[in-house]
């Protein structure tokens, strides 16, 4: 069994939750017994997660030998310019613990349609934001943010549009549904 789930802000990637965490988790969502969260997203990150109950696929779409592509729909302060792009693009951004591959990131313009978060985000006057596309080929801890507010542009809000050829589309947020033979081949796609 596959399932994608439109992981809503505030909710854990794990079925138990933290001691003490004001946080939901997996358990609020009424999915099938034995389904495991392929990859995670943090709390205060949105959009597609793959659970599934089926061993392998974790390292087949997430491992970055296998090179699997995530598109990841980045709200950030400030709008990057062109130089800023390519230095993403490039990695190499020196994040302390790692370097990061090269990625691929473009200006989405006009900014998605997606559903305004609950909490919103928060909103200030005098500074613009810009929403971008970075596509990775790994996820480690909290990367696409540290990697936008390594280049002077600081996450507001971040949303895993696609993994693979398969994308989010218009499941809304805190909906699941499990994934036929043509979404499964969209995901090695």
């Amino acid at each position: 069994m596959l399932l994608a789930l439109h992981k809503p802000y505030g909710v854990l990637s794990q079925f138990t939750p933290e001691p003490g965490s004001r946080w939901r988790t997996l358990a609020d969502f009424s999915l099938p017994q034995d389904v495991y969260a392929l990859g995670r997203l943090d709390a205060d990150s949105e959009g597609l997660l793959l659970l599934s109950d089926e061993p392998g696929l974790n390292s087949r779409l997430l491992d970055p030998k296998n090179a699997h592509r995530r598109e990841y729909w980045v709200q950030v302060e400030g709008v990057p310019d062109a130089d800023t792009l390519r230095r993403l693009e490039r990695g190499g951004i020196d994040l302390g613990d790692f370097r990061p591959r090269p990625c691929r990131a473009r200006r989405l313009h006009p900014a998605p349609a997606i559903a305004p978060r609950d909490p919103p985000i928060r909103f200030r006057k005098t500074v613009p934001d810009a929403w971008l596309a970075l596509e990775l080929t790994e996820g480690k801890n909290r990367q696409v943010r540290r990697m936008t507010a390594a280049v002077g542009h600081p996450t507001l809000r971040l949303v895993r549009a696609r993994i693979g050829g398969f994308a989010l589309g218009e499941l809304p947020a805190g909906k699941w549904r499990e994934l036929g033979p043509a979404d499964r081949a969209a995901l090695f796609a």
